[in-house]
């Protein structure tokens, strides 16, 4: 199992963002990304991207762009994107491996904030 510190996860999630063309980042608004250890069991019941052992890698929690109305955003908590360290770091491979896993899984998180479902995720490689 390859183990990362907290510093080169966050720097591995961080890459990952920046890769993303910025026609589509200066699109997020009222968005969080954030780095946690260990999914909470409440996280479970979400729609998350998982590994086939059931490892939960990331979770989009909000209301995706496809599903905001007009008075989205008076109120509204910003929604989050929640990439977690555990179970990328459980994941079997090399340290590039892993890096790969956490762009594809910060990809596949923001597609479900612009409205993609899974299947549409699936089509384009990130699923």
């Amino acid at each position: 199992m390859y183990t990362m510190t907290d510093e080169e996860f966050e720097s591995a999630v961080q890459d990952a963002i920046d890769s993303i063309p910025d026609e589509f980042l200066d699109e997020l608004e009222n968005v969080a990304i954030i780095v946690a250890d260990e999914p909470e069991e409440e996280d479970f019941e979400g729609d998350g991207y998982f590994t086939e052992e059931g490892d939960l890698l990331g979770l989009y929690d909000g209301i995706a762009m496809t599903e905001r109305g007009d008075s989205y955003g008076f109120g509204d908590y910003p929604d989050t994107i929640t990439i977690f360290k555990g179970p990328h770091e459980r994941l079997e491979g090399s340290r590039a491996e892993i890096l790969e896993e956490v762009r594809k899984t910060v990809v596949h998180e923001i597609a479900h904030y612009f409205g993609m479902d899974e299947d549409q995720v699936d089509e384009m490689g990130y699923a």
